[in-house]
């Protein structure tokens, strides 16, 4: 490799560290909310806790710049170099997001990254793969199973669907750092103290009592003024 392409390479690895270490829940909890998420809920800088914090909204936003932050350099870097630059550029992204150098070495646990620069590798098996997340998510409200299971099967897939062996490598090892982010789930999974996510329809129609009860609320708060 000459200088002009190490340096390049060297470059672009660099860029995508950069752009995963931007924390777009920290960024708009401060900026929207004048609070830093990472004081509050499970402290955590990712996507999972801005919902949790900041709400449906910015939630959604946060997730699709976290997913973003891993497509875009992937991508670019796919354009000018080889599939091995490309390979340490999607862990870059993951390990800026992880350790950003904006957040003194904290962040998220790379899930929404993970998942953009798989997506940037290799499109059709994270459609598939996305399917199995929500399937799981909607199935079972905890967002740890799902995240744990399709970070397992990550690298799975980039073997059935016969990816480049440096991608499977990547994969791997990107695996690796989301599952050492999500040890505290593992415990709390195994004493069963992990919290399920609640949905927007299912607290509403939570909220809303069933038509027998109401009437019988009512007809006892008569009665109790009577």
């Amino acid at each position: 490799m000459s200088t002009t392409l190490l340096l390049e390479a060297i470059g672009l690895v660099i860029l995508g560290y950069v752009i995963g270490s931007f924390s777009p829940s920290v960024f708009l909890g401060r900026w929207c909310r004048g609070t830093d998420v990472r004081c509050h809920g499970s402290g955590n800088a990712g996507t999972t806790n801005a919902f949790r914090v900041l709400g449906p909204k910015l939630g959604l936003f946060v997730l699709f710049v976290d997913i973003l932050k891993g497509v875009a350099p992937v991508v670019l870097a796919r354009e000018l170099s080889t599939p091995l630059v490309t390979v340490f550029v999607a862990l870059a992204c993951v390990l800026g997001h992880n350790y950003s150098v904006f957040l003194r070495g904290r962040g998220g646990k790379g899930v929404a990254t993970g998942a953009g620069a798989a997506i940037g590798m290799m499109p059709i098996p994270m459609a598939i793969l996305v399917g199995v997340y929500l399937t799981l998510l909607f199935g079972t409200r905890f967002v740890s199973v799902a995240s744990i299971t399709c970070t397992i099967l990550l690298p799975i897939f980039g073997v059935v669907f016969d990816q480049p062996l440096p991608y499977v490598v990547v994969f791997c090892l990107m695996s690796a750092v989301v599952l050492w982010a999500h040890r505290g789930n593992f415990v709390r999974l195994w004493r069963r103290k992990e919290p399920r996510i609640s949905f927007p329809w299912r607290d509403r129609n939570a909220a809303r009592p069933p038509c027998g009860d109401a009437l019988a609320s009512g007809r006892s708060h008569e009665d109790g003024q009577g």
